[in-house]
């Protein structure tokens, strides 16, 4: 039977008012940098894309792409979306120099999109429906404004309320904070961090909203330090971690017990490490830490929180000549147990990967890779290594360097 306009429309605002189940997920993709033999090199014509991914479709698949600012400069956590997912907000670490195109100087701007028309559950099932009633530019996502934070704008978080972000300034050393008001956005105050080198990178809030952690990977800092946050007012708490070697990306668990965090090292070849914050105790402290491999650029607890995904580079970044140089990086998943982390396994992915990002269930994974310009889905079904499958490829258009769904 065709879908006549009336029950397209009538389905999409069923699906607005939260009667359906969707899951969307976001990937920034840089095309400003090519990685050539170790080397990022600088693509002058390179086109920054925005890939929204449906994560209820089998196998996930792009269902829409924007052309907006990305980077990959900065932890894989450059996106993020309100809880409903209604909007989302995709950080521009660099841009093109405009005085020499060879070139790449910071960036400081937050791209704003709605989201409230595409839901992807949606989408997938009545999208060829849709655009025979005509109906087809309601399903596509919209960029709304554009947000001026500070230079190096990278780690970005949306609170449980939905109404509060955070953005790490990397090069410049301070805390943006934004409000958001339906798809208005506002930068309302900054919060330094005392050092212009500190190098904050990955923020993540408490599921309560009171409080945020941010890593801070510069020289200078090189520890995770601790924000309260009373409505709109954010400030140092006067509270450090020492994780590892230049801690990156970050993450809370839904329960707001533990947190992880991914210590990069210095690139010299050695093997990096994940560490495991109590944020329960008094005064909240790093309790477990564990050598994973070179440089774990992404780090991603399950929505379940019985897991942790780590996207190691594993050498794949550098030189072939390099004696560190593999073919592959690798994602490796481990079971946790309070603040014991067990590895399940890994699986070999491409070169120069990125972010991850959960399903709802626990039980599917969406790594990015860079070189390849792909985001590779993982399975997860058992607590094996034989239960850790790789089931497929997602192509984007240009480097995947961000990626987040709603938390």
């Amino acid at each position: 039977m065709q879908l006549t306009r009336f029950t397209a429309t009538a389905a999409f605002v069923l699906l607005l008012s939260g009667s359906a189940s969707a899951q969307l997920a976001i990937s920034a993709n840089d095309a400003k940098v090519k990685l050539v033999d170790g080397a990022v090199q600088t693509v002058k014509d390179g086109k920054d894309t925005i890939s929204f991914i449906d994560l209820n479709a089998n196998p996930p698949k792009v269902i829409a792409t924007l052309n907006a600012p990305a980077s990959v400069v900065g932890p894989p956590t450059s996106v993020a979306l309100t809880p409903n997912e209604t909007l989302a907000l995709v950080t521009s670490a660099e841009k093109i120099d405009p005085a020499d195109p060879t070139k790449r100087v910071p960036d400081d701007k937050v791209t704003v999109i709605d989201l409230s028309a595409l839901k992807p559950s949606l989408v997938s099932r009545i999208t060829k429906a849709v655009s025979k009633a005509g109906d087809a530019a309601a399903a596509q996502p919209k960029i709304v404004g554009t947000v001026t934070v500070g230079k190096g704008a990278a780690g970005v978080s949306i609170n449980k309320a939905g109404n509060l972000a955070l953005v790490a300034n990397r090069s410049e050393g301070t805390i943006s904070v934004l409000t958001i008001n339906g798809t208005t956005v506002a930068e309302v105050s900054k919060v330094s961090l005392g050092n212009d080198k500190s190098g904050p990178s990955g923020v993540s809030f408490m599921p309560d909203g009171k409080s945020a952690l941010v890593s801070l990977d510069g020289e200078s800092a090189n520890r995770v330090t601790v924000l309260n946050i009373d409505g709109n007012k954010v400030e140092l708490a006067k509270r450090d971690i020492n994780a590892g070697i230049r801690p990156y990306g970050i993450d809370i668990s839904s329960k707001g017990d533990y947190a992880v965090v991914a210590n990069i090292g210095r690139g010299g070849g050695d093997s990096d490490t994940i560490s495991v914050i109590d944020v329960k105790a008094k005064p909240a402290r790093v309790v477990n830490t564990v050598a994973v491999g070179q440089t774990p650029e992404g780090i991603k607890m399950s929505p379940d929180g019985k897991f942790v995904a780590v996207n190691v580079m594993n050498g794949s970044n550098k030189a072939a000549a390099s004696p560190f140089f593999k073919e592959n990086g690798l994602v490796a998943v481990y079971q946790m147990t309070g603040s014991s982390l067990n590895k399940i396994g890994d699986v070999p992915v491409g070169k120069w990967c990125q972010g991850l990002a959960w399903s709802k269930n626990s039980k599917t994974l969406l790594a990015q890779c860079m070189v390849e310009e792909e985001i590779h889905v993982i399975k997860l079904s058992g607590i094996t290594s034989k239960g850790l499958t790789k089931s497929g490829v997602i192509k984007v258009q240009g480097g995947p360097a961000g990626i987040r769904t709603a938390e």
